[in-house]
Protein backbone atom coordinates (compact mmCIF):
# COMPACT_ATOMS: atom_id res chain seq x y z
CA UNK A 1 0.00 0.00 0.00
CA UNK A 2 1.48 3.38 -0.73
CA UNK A 3 -0.20 7.27 0.17
CA UNK A 4 -0.70 10.12 -1.60
CA UNK A 5 1.66 13.06 -0.81
CA UNK A 6 -1.44 15.30 -0.22
CA UNK A 7 -2.14 12.90 2.18
CA UNK A 8 0.32 13.21 4.46
CA UNK A 9 0.88 14.90 8.06
CA UNK A 10 3.38 17.54 8.25
CA UNK A 11 5.51 15.33 10.74
CA UNK A 12 5.05 12.36 8.16
CA UNK A 13 6.46 15.05 5.09
CA UNK A 14 9.38 15.51 7.59
CA UNK A 15 9.84 12.16 8.49
CA UNK A 16 9.99 11.25 5.16
CA UNK A 17 12.22 13.95 4.25
CA UNK A 18 15.13 12.98 6.60
CA UNK A 19 14.74 9.35 4.77
CA UNK A 20 15.11 11.05 1.69
CA UNK A 21 18.38 13.14 2.75
CA UNK A 22 19.85 10.07 4.15
CA UNK A 23 19.35 7.93 1.08
CA UNK A 24 20.87 10.62 -1.04
CA UNK A 25 23.58 10.99 1.14
CA UNK A 26 24.24 7.30 0.46
CA UNK A 27 24.35 7.81 -2.54
CA UNK A 28 26.80 10.44 -2.81
CA UNK A 29 29.05 8.59 -1.13
CA UNK A 30 28.79 5.44 -3.19
CA UNK A 31 29.39 7.95 -5.97
CA UNK A 32 32.52 9.43 -4.36
CA UNK A 33 33.87 5.99 -3.95
CA UNK A 34 33.36 5.11 -7.73
CA UNK A 35 35.45 8.25 -8.80
CA UNK A 36 37.89 8.06 -6.08
CA UNK A 37 40.55 6.85 -8.98
CA UNK A 38 39.77 8.32 -11.79
CA UNK A 39 38.26 11.37 -10.82
CA UNK A 40 39.75 12.09 -7.62
CA UNK A 41 38.75 16.15 -7.33
CA UNK A 42 35.15 15.42 -8.85
CA UNK A 43 35.22 12.78 -5.64
CA UNK A 44 35.94 15.32 -3.29
CA UNK A 45 33.30 17.79 -5.09
CA UNK A 46 30.39 15.06 -4.21
CA UNK A 47 31.93 13.54 -0.71
CA UNK A 48 31.36 17.60 0.04
CA UNK A 49 27.80 16.98 -1.51
CA UNK A 50 27.51 13.78 1.17
CA UNK A 51 28.28 15.75 3.88
CA UNK A 52 25.84 18.43 3.09
CA UNK A 53 22.84 16.20 3.05
CA UNK A 54 23.81 14.61 6.25
CA UNK A 55 23.92 18.28 7.39
CA UNK A 56 20.48 18.67 5.87
CA UNK A 57 19.49 15.55 7.48
CA UNK A 58 20.10 16.55 11.12
CA UNK A 59 18.43 19.79 10.62
CA UNK A 60 15.34 18.10 9.89
CA UNK A 61 15.26 15.80 12.65
CA UNK A 62 15.72 18.77 15.29
CA UNK A 63 12.93 20.59 13.82
CA UNK A 64 11.78 17.22 14.56
CA UNK A 65 12.38 16.91 17.64
CA UNK A 66 11.37 20.40 18.41
CA UNK A 67 7.43 19.52 17.50
CA UNK A 68 7.00 16.18 17.64
CA UNK A 69 9.14 14.37 19.87
CA UNK A 70 11.79 11.55 19.99
CA UNK A 71 9.99 8.89 17.86
CA UNK A 72 10.13 9.27 14.19
CA UNK A 73 8.18 7.12 11.67
CA UNK A 74 9.51 5.22 9.31
CA UNK A 75 8.17 6.44 5.78
CA UNK A 76 9.97 5.15 2.91
CA UNK A 77 10.21 6.41 -0.61
CA UNK A 78 8.71 3.09 -2.11
CA UNK A 79 5.86 4.48 0.14
CA UNK A 80 4.77 7.08 -0.92
CA UNK A 81 3.27 7.94 -4.43
CA UNK A 82 4.84 9.49 -6.85
CA UNK A 83 8.60 9.24 -5.95
CA UNK A 84 10.96 8.10 -8.38
CA UNK A 85 13.32 4.81 -7.66
CA UNK A 86 16.61 5.20 -8.32
CA UNK A 87 18.64 2.43 -9.45
CA UNK A 88 22.06 1.51 -6.83
CA UNK A 89 25.03 2.75 -7.72
CA UNK A 90 27.03 -0.01 -6.95
CA UNK A 91 25.15 -1.88 -9.78
CA UNK A 92 26.49 0.27 -12.61
CA UNK A 93 30.22 0.29 -11.57
CA UNK A 94 32.33 1.37 -13.36
CA UNK A 95 31.44 5.26 -13.15
CA UNK A 96 31.35 8.07 -15.61
CA UNK A 97 30.85 11.45 -15.36
CA UNK A 98 28.39 11.96 -17.87
CA UNK A 99 26.24 8.99 -16.38
CA UNK A 100 26.82 9.94 -12.63
CA UNK A 101 25.95 14.31 -13.57
CA UNK A 102 22.61 12.75 -15.23
CA UNK A 103 21.60 10.93 -12.12
CA UNK A 104 22.46 13.77 -9.61
CA UNK A 105 20.97 16.67 -11.87
CA UNK A 106 17.79 14.07 -11.70
CA UNK A 107 18.24 13.32 -7.92
CA UNK A 108 18.50 17.11 -7.18
CA UNK A 109 16.02 17.88 -8.96
CA UNK A 110 13.35 15.95 -7.39
CA UNK A 111 14.55 17.06 -3.98
CA UNK A 112 14.19 20.11 -4.64
CA UNK A 113 10.60 19.60 -6.32
CA UNK A 114 10.00 17.57 -3.31
CA UNK A 115 11.16 20.37 -0.67
CA UNK A 116 9.16 23.15 -3.03
CA UNK A 117 5.88 21.19 -2.55
CA UNK A 118 6.42 20.47 1.18
CA UNK A 119 6.75 24.15 2.38
CA UNK A 120 3.42 24.81 0.28
CA UNK A 121 2.01 21.72 2.48
CA UNK A 122 2.84 22.95 5.67
CA UNK A 123 1.11 25.50 8.47
CA UNK A 124 3.91 25.78 10.91
CA UNK A 125 6.59 28.86 9.63
CA UNK A 126 10.13 27.88 10.40
CA UNK A 127 9.33 24.50 8.92
CA UNK A 128 8.28 26.45 6.03
CA UNK A 129 11.54 28.33 6.03
CA UNK A 130 13.89 25.27 6.56
CA UNK A 131 11.93 23.54 3.53
CA UNK A 132 12.63 26.24 1.10
CA UNK A 133 15.58 26.64 2.33
CA UNK A 134 16.71 23.28 1.28
CA UNK A 135 15.18 23.74 -1.64
CA UNK A 136 17.62 26.08 -2.29
CA UNK A 137 20.47 24.06 -1.21
CA UNK A 138 19.03 21.22 -3.69
CA UNK A 139 19.19 24.13 -6.53
CA UNK A 140 23.05 24.66 -5.64
CA UNK A 141 23.64 21.19 -5.98
CA UNK A 142 21.99 21.02 -9.30
CA UNK A 143 24.46 23.83 -10.59
CA UNK A 144 27.26 21.81 -9.18
CA UNK A 145 26.58 19.16 -11.32
CA UNK A 146 26.46 20.97 -14.42
CA UNK A 147 29.84 22.55 -13.30
CA UNK A 148 30.92 18.72 -13.23
CA UNK A 149 30.00 18.49 -16.99
CA UNK A 150 31.23 21.84 -18.06
CA UNK A 151 35.16 20.38 -16.56
CA UNK A 152 34.61 16.86 -17.88
CA UNK A 153 32.21 16.58 -20.87
CA UNK A 154 33.20 17.42 -24.50
CA UNK A 155 31.38 20.32 -26.33
CA UNK A 156 29.80 17.40 -28.72
CA UNK A 157 28.57 15.48 -25.65
CA UNK A 158 27.57 18.57 -24.04
CA UNK A 159 25.39 19.82 -26.96
CA UNK A 160 23.49 15.75 -27.06
CA UNK A 161 22.93 16.28 -23.61
CA UNK A 162 19.41 17.54 -22.76
CA UNK A 163 18.48 19.57 -19.56
CA UNK A 164 17.46 17.90 -16.17
CA UNK A 165 14.30 18.60 -16.52
CA UNK A 166 13.59 17.16 -20.14
CA UNK A 167 15.68 14.39 -19.10
CA UNK A 168 13.30 13.50 -16.21
CA UNK A 169 10.01 14.11 -18.87
CA UNK A 170 11.45 11.42 -21.36
CA UNK A 171 12.67 8.67 -18.40
CA UNK A 172 9.93 8.91 -16.73
CA UNK A 173 7.01 9.65 -19.05
CA UNK A 174 8.30 8.09 -22.18
CA UNK A 175 9.39 5.08 -19.98
CA UNK A 176 5.84 3.97 -19.30
CA UNK A 177 5.04 3.41 -22.98
CA UNK A 178 8.60 1.32 -23.31
CA UNK A 179 7.81 -0.92 -20.10
CA UNK A 180 4.29 -1.40 -21.72
CA UNK A 181 5.75 -2.33 -25.06
CA UNK A 182 8.53 -4.73 -23.47
CA UNK A 183 5.79 -6.52 -21.22
CA UNK A 184 4.02 -6.79 -24.47
CA UNK A 185 5.78 -8.59 -26.42
CA UNK A 186 7.10 -10.93 -23.80
CA UNK A 187 4.15 -11.80 -22.15
CA UNK A 188 1.97 -12.95 -25.38
CA UNK A 189 3.95 -15.18 -26.39
CA UNK A 190 3.16 -18.75 -24.29
CA UNK A 191 -0.75 -17.77 -24.84
CA UNK A 192 -0.24 -17.17 -28.62
CA UNK A 193 1.70 -19.80 -29.31
CA UNK A 194 0.11 -22.60 -26.81
CA UNK A 195 -2.96 -21.88 -28.60
CA UNK A 196 -1.00 -22.22 -31.85
CA UNK A 197 0.12 -25.35 -31.71
CA UNK A 198 -2.99 -27.13 -28.96
CA UNK A 199 -5.22 -25.71 -32.74
CA UNK A 200 -2.99 -25.88 -35.60
CA UNK A 201 -6.08 -23.25 -36.34
CA UNK A 202 -4.73 -20.08 -37.58
CA UNK A 203 -7.92 -18.26 -36.66
CA UNK A 204 -7.95 -19.45 -33.10
CA UNK A 205 -4.22 -18.63 -32.42
CA UNK A 206 -4.95 -14.94 -33.64
CA UNK A 207 -8.17 -14.55 -31.26
CA UNK A 208 -5.98 -15.81 -28.22
CA UNK A 209 -3.06 -13.89 -29.17
CA UNK A 210 -5.60 -10.38 -29.66
CA UNK A 211 -7.50 -11.62 -26.41
CA UNK A 212 -3.88 -11.75 -24.08
CA UNK A 213 -2.27 -8.58 -26.02
CA UNK A 214 -5.57 -6.69 -25.19
CA UNK A 215 -6.24 -8.02 -21.73
CA UNK A 216 -2.00 -7.74 -20.88
CA UNK A 217 -3.01 -3.61 -22.29
CA UNK A 218 -5.40 -2.89 -19.72
CA UNK A 219 -3.58 -4.87 -16.66
CA UNK A 220 -0.05 -2.74 -17.56
CA UNK A 221 -2.61 0.47 -18.10
CA UNK A 222 -4.11 0.09 -14.86
CA UNK A 223 -0.76 -0.61 -13.12
CA UNK A 224 1.05 2.27 -14.52
CA UNK A 225 -1.78 4.37 -13.78
CA UNK A 226 -2.54 3.78 -10.38
CA UNK A 227 1.33 3.45 -9.31
CA UNK A 228 2.10 7.80 -9.14
CA UNK A 229 -0.19 10.29 -9.27
CA UNK A 230 3.04 12.52 -10.80
CA UNK A 231 2.27 15.40 -8.09
CA UNK A 232 6.32 15.10 -7.04
CA UNK A 233 8.14 13.90 -10.36
CA UNK A 234 6.15 15.95 -12.73
CA UNK A 235 5.23 12.60 -14.71
CA UNK A 236 2.40 14.01 -15.97
CA UNK A 237 -1.76 12.63 -15.49
CA UNK A 238 -1.90 9.28 -14.37
CA UNK A 239 -4.57 8.68 -16.73
CA UNK A 240 -2.29 9.82 -20.01
CA UNK A 241 0.73 7.43 -18.56
CA UNK A 242 -1.77 4.47 -17.87
CA UNK A 243 -3.18 4.94 -21.99
CA UNK A 244 -0.51 5.19 -23.42
CA UNK A 245 1.52 2.40 -21.50
CA UNK A 246 -1.85 0.40 -22.24
CA UNK A 247 -1.43 0.91 -25.53
CA UNK A 248 2.17 0.25 -26.33
CA UNK A 249 1.47 -3.49 -24.27
CA UNK A 250 -1.12 -4.03 -27.15
CA UNK A 251 1.16 -2.89 -29.63
CA UNK A 252 3.57 -5.51 -28.13
CA UNK A 253 1.37 -8.37 -28.38
CA UNK A 254 -0.16 -7.84 -31.78
CA UNK A 255 3.02 -7.30 -33.75
CA UNK A 256 3.38 -11.18 -33.52
CA UNK A 257 -0.24 -11.64 -33.35
CA UNK A 258 -1.04 -10.78 -36.71
CA UNK A 259 0.60 -13.45 -39.28
CA UNK A 260 -2.15 -15.79 -37.85
CA UNK A 261 -4.75 -13.44 -39.94
CA UNK A 262 -3.01 -15.90 -42.63
CA UNK A 263 -4.51 -18.91 -43.25
CA UNK A 264 -1.49 -21.32 -43.68
CA UNK A 265 -0.66 -22.55 -40.17
CA UNK A 266 3.18 -23.11 -41.58
CA UNK A 267 3.61 -19.55 -42.66
CA UNK A 268 2.06 -18.12 -40.19
CA UNK A 269 3.97 -19.30 -37.55
CA UNK A 270 6.93 -19.12 -39.14
CA UNK A 271 6.27 -15.55 -39.84
CA UNK A 272 5.33 -14.94 -36.35
CA UNK A 273 8.54 -16.75 -35.17
CA UNK A 274 10.67 -14.14 -37.60
CA UNK A 275 8.38 -11.12 -36.01
CA UNK A 276 9.40 -12.50 -32.21
CA UNK A 277 12.99 -12.26 -33.09
CA UNK A 278 13.13 -9.11 -34.61
CA UNK A 279 10.94 -7.90 -31.06
CA UNK A 280 13.24 -9.32 -28.81
CA UNK A 281 16.17 -7.47 -30.47
CA UNK A 282 14.31 -4.16 -30.61
CA UNK A 283 13.72 -4.58 -27.01
CA UNK A 284 17.50 -5.32 -25.94
CA UNK A 285 18.45 -1.54 -28.17
CA UNK A 286 15.63 -0.35 -26.33
CA UNK A 287 16.54 -0.63 -22.49
CA UNK A 288 19.90 -0.28 -23.93
CA UNK A 289 19.31 3.55 -25.44
CA UNK A 290 16.72 4.54 -22.51
CA UNK A 291 17.65 2.35 -19.24
CA UNK A 292 21.27 2.32 -19.60
CA UNK A 293 21.43 -1.48 -19.50
CA UNK A 294 24.42 -2.20 -21.52
CA UNK A 295 22.93 -4.05 -24.93
CA UNK A 296 24.90 -7.61 -23.84
CA UNK A 297 22.71 -7.74 -20.96
CA UNK A 298 19.88 -6.46 -21.80
CA UNK A 299 20.14 -8.48 -24.74
CA UNK A 300 20.96 -12.11 -22.52
CA UNK A 301 17.96 -11.27 -20.10
CA UNK A 302 15.06 -10.16 -22.53
CA UNK A 303 16.14 -12.78 -25.25
CA UNK A 304 16.95 -15.60 -23.02
CA UNK A 305 13.48 -14.78 -21.21
CA UNK A 306 11.99 -14.61 -24.02
CA UNK A 307 12.95 -17.72 -26.08
CA UNK A 308 11.65 -19.42 -22.83
CA UNK A 309 8.48 -18.06 -22.87
CA UNK A 310 8.02 -18.58 -26.36
CA UNK A 311 9.47 -22.56 -25.90
CA UNK A 312 7.22 -22.79 -23.31
CA UNK A 313 4.08 -21.89 -25.44
CA UNK A 314 4.72 -24.27 -27.91
CA UNK A 315 5.53 -27.03 -25.20
CA UNK A 316 2.64 -26.54 -23.87
CA UNK A 317 0.17 -26.22 -26.45
CA UNK A 318 1.89 -29.79 -28.44
CA UNK A 319 1.37 -31.73 -24.94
Amino acid sequence: MTRSFKDLTEPEILALAMTLEEEDARIYGDIADGLAADFPASARLFAAMQAEEVEHRRRLADQYRAHFGEHVPLIRRQDVKGLVQHRPVWLVRPLGIEAVRRLASTMELETRRFYERSAAAVSNVPTRELLLDLAAAEQRHVDLAEELSERHLTRAARTEEEAAGRRLFLLQVVQPGLAGLMDGSVSTLAPLFAAAFATHDPSAAFRVGLAASVGAGISMGFAEALSDDGSLTGRGKPLLRGVVCGLMTVAGGIGHTLPYLIPRFGTATALAAAIVAVELVAISAVRNRYMDTPFLAAAFQVIVGGVLVFLAGILIGSS
